[in-house]
């Protein structure tokens, strides 16, 4: 199917992930994500999510690239966003996964989840082995850095679980000190509200705060630093997907195709994008916010 890796996990109550939710809801981190303080208890514990489940097996599906925009001046997108929308790339993959298990091992119950419902995907992927949590919040992995989509297969398998792996992240704080917004705080916590993904993807219909004028970096929807940055990047290798690789006409725009961009031509590039996600409103905005 072409995940680069799994790992298994028992489905019971992340009990020690609730105290550091409960701490990084109430201290507003969250910002204007309102749907972070919904579903809660689904979102500790997947046997709410899926009755009777037993396992919760994670996957890695890659996305580094090395496609960049030709004019190094025009507003830039993250790279994971480059190709066509993962959710239904990767949920298409693990629908043929699931049926396949089902053809060889029996009729099980299960579901599938691709950053789409409340489920602590990193925390799952750390819990299963598939590597730890840096201080950037990313899970990285030892052999191929933190470019990587998450997802799980939640169900009622009983599977012989992975262990975590160890931290390796050390005394390197190359993350924290490059965000231009200060957004990543120590203790591997991060102000959400503060993330230059936020501002450009999440905080909607509205304008973007003052203070934070030239602090995106050129940013528009999204933002690499913090994993650009980590030397466990340097272990990264290009994807094989065909689905995410960029448009060409995407990749020569220059900052004035960006800024006289109509809708029309917006929704036709963009038609099967997570950029979809801010729309045609939400990408101007951040646009002007830009060069104004």
């Amino acid at each position: 199917m072409g995940f680069n890796g799994v790992g298994i996990s028992k489905a019971e109550h992340l009990t020690g992930d609730a105290y550091r939710l409960e701490s990084w809801l109430a201290k507003g981190y969250q910002g204007k994500m309102s749907y972070m303080n919904r579903n809660i208890d689904k979102r500790l514990d997947p046997r709410l999510l899926v009755p009777g489940a037993k396992t919760v097996i994670s996957f890695l599906y890659n996305y580094h690239t090395n496609e960049r925009q030709y004019d190094n001046q025009a507003p830039k997108i993250s790279s994971y966003a480059m190709g066509k929308d993962y959710h239904q790339v990767i949920k298409d993959k693990l629908y043929l996964l699931f049926k396949w298990i089902k053809d060889n091992v029996g009729d099980i119950n299960g579901r599938v989840f691709v950053d789409s419902a409340p489920v602590m995907e990193r925390s799952w992927a750390a819990r299963s082995g598939l590597g730890w949590i840096g201080k950037h919040t990313n899970l990285i992995t030892k052999t191929g850095g933190s470019y990587f989509f998450l997802a799980e297969l939640i169900s009622d398998l009983d599977l012989t679980t992975d262990g975590p792996k160890s931290d390796h992240c050390g005394t390197c704080r190359k993350c924290i000190d490059a965000c231009p917004t200060g957004a990543i705080l120590d203790a591997r916590k991060i102000d959400g509200s503060r993330c230059i993904s936020y501002f450009t993807i999440e905080l909607k219909d509205q304008e973007l705060p003052a203070e934070m004028k030239g602090k995106f970096e050129n940013w528009i929807f999204g933002c690499d630093i913090c994993q650009d940055v980590c030397p466990w990047n340097r272990f990264a290798t290009t994807h094989n997907e065909e689905a995410f690789k960029a448009d060409e006409r995407m990749l020569r725009m220059s900052s004035k195709d960006w800024l006289e961009m109509e809708e029309v031509f917006f929704n036709e590039l963009f038609k099967n994008s997570a950029l979809q996600r801010s729309q045609y409103k939400g990408i101007m905005r951040n646009i002007r916010f830009l060069a104004s």
